[in-house]
């Protein structure tokens, strides 16, 4: 059987489609490789998997009811899905609210039709992204799944938890089995060029002053790629069963449980990049909040969820990673 993975030229969709490959799963992957940023940096990462014995793709927008319909009818074989395509971008949601509604609700809408389709003829599992962007202005830390999220500080924000109440209706009427995962600011080699371990690698290795909000004070919680892989793969692999008084959806956290201050990482960053940055201290920029931390006692306990990589690890593979991309 196939796993489809939407958003498969994506930074996190080409990482688990290459995990799922190496564990010999058979893997379609969709994208529309759109321009939101360099779709050069998209079709370098598909190359890293294209080829790979069990991986095909189909550009393909998953918004796209028509076409996603005879995307269906013509791969009667997929039994799971992990749907990780979206429009991205806290900011940019601000500025282009339209591409997400289009992009992050309907296009979740018609995924999950196609889950409700194949419920009856065996699907075992829908998992999505989700973001701990719907987390908003919460107060309470660590974040956690059970923590209110209806007051979300950036329209990217709200398509997610859009998607997680659309998926909850789903999964109650249907029975589909569900999960959604919430990401912690994820970063890491083949990672996106409008997250700031990309901007500010970039600066400093070239000298140009890097913008910090809030004056720095600010804490992420910076979680490295193959962790959140790891998560994805292990949620995949438990679908949740519901009972007589719950449909069959689960909700998590992935991140990395330790949060950091804003100016403590861009130390981490100077090191790797062997330069010093220079700092230009701005205020809070709309949609961003102070602070984000993973609570993740519930993924650790029913996917057996452990990051493992610290920033003084994974940042230096990302500016290595960064510099052979761009042959510095």
């Amino acid at each position: 059987m196939t796993v489809l993975v939407t958003g498969a030229a994506g930074f996190i969709g080409m990482h688990v489609a290459k995990a799922l490959l190496d564990r010999g799963e058979r893997v379609l992957g969709i994208d529309n490789l759109n321009a939101y940023y360099d779709p050069a940096l998209k079709l370098a990462r598909l190359a890293e998997i294209e080829g790979r014995n069990g991986f095909s793709f189909d550009r393909l927008d998953f918004a796209d009811r028509d076409a996603m319909a005879a995307f269906d009818a013509a791969h009667p074989d997929i039994d799971r899905i992990v749907h990780l395509g979206a429009q991205a971008g806290v900011r940019y949601s601000i500025e282009q609210p339209f591409d997400y509604l289009q992009a992050n609700l309907m296009g979740h809408l018609v995924m999950m039709e196609m889950a409700r389709a194949r419920v009856s003829r065996g699907l075992k599992h829908f998992v999505y992204a989700s973001s701990s962007s719907v987390y908003g202005a919460n107060r309470e830390i660590p974040f956690s799944v059970d923590d209110r999220v209806d007051r979300p500080m950036s329209f990217y924000g709200a398509t997610k938890r859009a998607n997680e109440a659309m998926s909850y209706s789903y999964a109650s009427l249907y029975g589909i089995p569900t999960t959604g995962l919430r990401f912690f600011t994820v970063y890491g080699p083949w990672g996106r060029p409008d997250m700031s371990p990309w901007l500010f690698t970039d600066r400093i290795l070239n000298g140009r002053p890097i913008e910090v909000f809030n004056h720095g004070q600010m804490r992420r919680d910076f979680t490295y790629i193959d962790d959140i892989v790891a998560g994805v793969v292990a949620a995949l692999d438990h679908p949740p069963a519901g009972s007589a008084e719950s449909p069959p959806i689960a909700t998590y956290n992935l991140g990395n449980n330790s949060p950091v201050a804003l100016l403590d990482y861009i130390k981490v960053i100077e090191a790797a990049c062997g330069k010093p940055a220079e700092l230009i201290m701005k205020p809070m920029q709309p949609g961003d909040v102070l602070e984000t931390y993973a609570d993740i006692e519930a993924s650790r306990r029913d996917l057996g969820y452990q990051p493992t990589t610290l920033i003084e690890v994974g940042i230096p593979r990302f500016v290595d990673w960064f510099k052979r991309y761009h042959a510095i």
